[in-house]
């Protein structure tokens, strides 16, 4: 059991402004790491498959899907699959929505929100702007909802009880059946780069009132209008020019190219693009000059710009671009493939109907977990089935995972790997619970931005608002899904 438990193993997320009342609607705070953030939602009934079902566990099969590892829990201790803690549930609130109703054709608005008064006030609004709509409370439901349904546009809350609205996002993105959906994600102003860096077209901050929740929905409509997209190719290499427009080039888009950041300029201000490859070695002004302008311009500023730059970037540099570009691809082996990737995300690209060669290339970028691979996680739980478990997991992604049993033995970890790149952080621990440990993490300058990842006992009412509190990045409701983690890991250990 030393090598479970032991750091040496190599195993080493109707009135004109007349004011909505949400029922004591819940500050919206940021998704970042340390951060004050208070989630509300009702504790719901989890039916996700546990993560064993990645064949990560030996044991007998139960008809629920659960695994028996064997040996008795302890009391009120929640295990990965999510046995052990019998607190009562409450189960959300459903809300009728027009699933039964919805023919070929319709504009469809799925609406993810937990808070049911909410919900229920962009449902009656969204109808009057000819959407039908769907309604989800939990991340996982919403998931399964825009694959069935295949919805016009989405309205994403950040805070769910299963999971962050980020999670729900990124996996959104990752599935080629509905990466190309519109997401408008509900969220604090600070949080927007993170929520457009990530796909989502918009984001706004939780209307109260009736205005500003139709404006937020006209936004959505106007986007989700069926046109042809326009791509803008800043580069001064006409060889380049020409292989960066075949690369991306299809039926679906028109692309535009020019050779200087004045004519890049000119041409967004005289005709919106929806998406900007851009090129930071430049004749006339540098990259970051034309980012400059292109932000400082409020008809300019959410235009998606995808930075492809062959250039050595410093971490100041890094770092600056990453506040003002949607994503950065530094040319390589592998950067065609990401090129298309990234423009096919910001212009909502439907990948099923790209040539088959491109949606090959697509395939193989979004099969690999080089996000994963080479990464060092930290397991903090004080129950050996679990670390196991979720251990097994990361090592077939190529991961490296150190663990601790204890909050203590996580914190001497954590100072003892400079290279760690997250924590997954179970709650409930003796001694020093996840709460106080995260926070002990957090009162580190250093570690203030490091990803922790809180898996809470669902059955536990208050786990996910304590946590997150805490300073907790992202949470996870047990039993753990697999897919729901892998996702969470992409979003938080990608570039």
């Amino acid at each position: 059991m030393n090598t479970l438990y032991g750091g040496s193993q190599r195993v080493d997320n109707p009135g004109e402004d007349q004011h909505v009342d949400l029922g004591g609607a819940r500050p919206q705070q940021r998704a970042g790491a340390g951060v004050d953030r208070r989630p509300r939602g009702e504790h719901v009934v989890d039916q996700n498959q546990p993560l064993a079902g990645d064949g990560g566990l030996p044991g007998v099969r139960h008809p629920e899907g659960a695994l028996d590892v064997g040996g008795a829990l302890r009391p009120g201790k929640a295990d990965l699959m999510g046995r052990g803690a019998h607190a009562p549930e409450r189960v959300v609130e459903q809300i009728a929505d027009d699933r039964m109703e919805i023919e070929p054709g319709d504009s469809i608005l799925l609406i993810v929100e937990d808070d049911p008064h909410y919900a229920r006030v962009i449902m009656d609004l969204a109808r009057d702007k000819g959407f039908k709509v769907l309604v989800a409370m939990r991340g996982a439901d919403a998931l399964d909802l825009a694959k069935q349904f295949q919805p016009t546009a989405v309205s994403l809350d950040v805070f769910l009880p299963d999971m962050l609205g980020w999670t729900v996002l990124s996996q959104l993105k990752q599935n080629p059946l509905t990466r190309h959906i519109p997401v408008q994600i509900i969220t604090l102003d600070e949080d927007r780069q993170h929520a457009l860096a990530r796909g989502a077209f918009s984001f706004v901050t939780k209307p109260t009132t009736t205005e500003g929740v139709e404006a937020a929905l006209a936004k959505i409509k106007e986007y989700a209008q069926p046109r042809r997209k326009r791509l803008l190719v800043v580069e001064d290499n006409a060889a380049e020019q020409l292989s960066i427009s075949e690369l991306l080039g299809s039926d679906d888009i028109d692309i535009i190219t020019v050779g200087t950041g004045a004519a890049a300029l000119a041409t967004l201000r005289e005709q919106p693009c929806d998406c900007v490859v851009l090129d930071l070695r430049l004749p006339d002004m540098t990259g970051f000059e034309v980012l400059e302008q292109i932000r400082a311009d409020q008809a300019l500023s959410d235009v998606p710009v995808v930075v492809f730059t062959g250039r050595e970037l410093s971490a100041e540099e890094d770092a600056q671009l990453h506040t003002m570009a949607r994503s950065i691809v530094v040319k390589g082996v592998e950067s065609p493939e990401r090129l298309l990737d990234e423009t096919a995300l910001f212009l909502h690209r439907v990948t099923t109907d790209l040539p088959p060669e491109k949606q090959r290339m697509l395939e193989r970028l979004n099969s690999s977990d080089e996000d994963l691979v080479g990464k060092t996680a930290l397991l903090v739980d004080d129950d050996a089935r679990n670390i196991f478990a979720l251990s097994s997991v990361l090592e077939r992604r190529g991961m490296y995972v150190k663990t601790a049993t204890t909050g203590r033995e996580a914190i001497d970890l954590i100072d003892s790997t400079p290279d760690l790149a997250i924590v997954l952080m179970d709650i409930m621990m003796p001694e020093m619970d996840g709460y106080q440990t995260i926070g002990a993490i957090r009162e580190k300058p250093p570690l203030r931005r490091l990803p922790i990842i809180a898996l809470t006992a669902k059955a536990m009412k208050g786990d996910r608002e304590k946590c997150l509190e805490a300073g907790a990045s992202d949470y996870l409701a047990k039993p753990v899904n697999t897919e729901q983690l892998l996702s969470a890991l992409r979003m938080w250990l990608h570039r």
